[in-house]
């Protein structure tokens, strides 16, 4: 599944008080982390990260300390003891087999020791696989069969929203909507290589003027590097945007129209600038370009509030119905649109 609908799934199983551990599987810098901790902070629940792998048994299960001839187990205190939150057991199979065998009992009885977890509390766990060239243990079948087990993948679509959302900046979006093999490309002989997770670290290396390489390794930066030669020669998008556009031009190279397309929708903050940007690309664009455009600004518009003003508006732009009659089944949630439910909103690269 990809990172949103991870995402939804934990909402979901929040909503419903699913009290099942759950295990969330995938390659380092998806986001599997990332996901966990924004569904807290929309809940307004607590989250404790734990690294399995980074502790010794005792540390999860306490220090016994004499008690009336008796031994009792003082638990750490980084395990909660009232409220609601959710207890991440991050790197899960990193932790050597007595390490995981310790927290089957947390993960089963949601206690160790003589700890108990507070009812308010989930116990959610994520891991790399073997294929991800992660050094990991077998876990255990007596442990896997103790959860619910959820496969996140990256994802461009999931991912570029999430560079609007987070502010980072755009044109990783749009070079990464050009070279989408790029937004997750594992190089075990290198540190640096591209993940979601390392484009949101070169995202401050841009902020701070240096080169991206130490991120996403040098071949990615490379190629990054001269796209953005290409992005600074583009039209001025504040004029497209602001409708003063008359003598701008649609560019001949694929990745200047990458470019060009998604940073008008990264701007298009209000539903009057996403129709004049609408208006610029149908004039000059073919089909794949405007819904590649019309894709995300629909989304941009849904988030902002905006999609109702924005529907408003097209009763009073030709073009928009016409394109919107004419090519609804490529355009996933545009107003007034009869969209196919089996479509997946995608575009065909051109």
């Amino acid at each position: 599944m990809t990172p949103e609908a991870l995402g939804a799934m934990l909402d979901c199983i929040v909503a419903n008080d699913v009290r099942h551990a759950v295990m969330i599987w995938g390659p380092p810098g998806v986001g599997k982390s990332s996901v966990v901790a924004r569904i807290a902070d929309e809940q307004s629940m607590r989250f404790v990260d734990v690294r399995l792998s980074q502790l010794a048994p005792t540390d999860l299960r306490g220090l016994p300390v004499p008690e009336n001839g008796v031994s009792r187990w003082f638990p750490p205190e980084f395990l909660p003891t009232g409220g609601t939150g959710i207890l991440f057991l991050d790197e899960l199979n990193m932790a050597p087999p007595t390490m995981q065998g310790v927290a089957q009992q947390l993960i089963l009885d949601r206690r160790v020791g003589s700890y108990v977890l507070p009812d308010g509390w989930f116990v959610w766990a994520a891991g790399n696989r073997k294929e991800d060239r992660a050094s990991v243990y077998e876990m255990p079948a007596p442990l896997s069969n103790r959860f619910l087990h959820l496969d996140v993948e990256p994802d461009l679509d999931s991912f570029r929203r999430y560079i609007a959302r987070k502010g980072l900046d755009e044109r990783i979006a749009s070079f990464l909507a050009f070279r989408p093999a790029l937004l997750h490309s594992l190089d075990g002989k290198r540190p640096a290589w591209p993940s979601p997770r390392s484009w949101e670290m070169a995202s401050t290396l841009l902020r701070a003027g240096v080169s991206i390489a130490p991120a996403v390794g040098e071949a990615a930066a490379s190629e990054f590097d001269a796209f953005c030669d290409v992005y600074a020669a583009l039209p001025a998008l504040e004029d497209i945007l602001r409708g003063v556009d008359e003598e701008l031009f649609w560019p001949d190279e694929a990745s200047a129209r990458y470019a060009l397309t998604l940073g008008l929708a990264l701007r298009a903050e209000q539903a009057d600038r996403a129709l004049r940007g609408f208006s610029w690309l149908v004039d000059r664009a073919t089909p794949e370009w405007v819904q590649l455009y019309a894709a995300d600004v629909t989304w941009r518009m849904r988030a902002n509030g905006e999609l109702g003003r924005l529907a408003e508006l097209s009763h009073h732009e030709p073009r928009f119905a016409s394109f919107v009659s004419e090519y609804a089944g490529l355009v996933h949630g545009m107003p007034n649109a009869t969209v196919d439910s089996s479509s997946d909103g995608g575009v065909a690269a051109p």
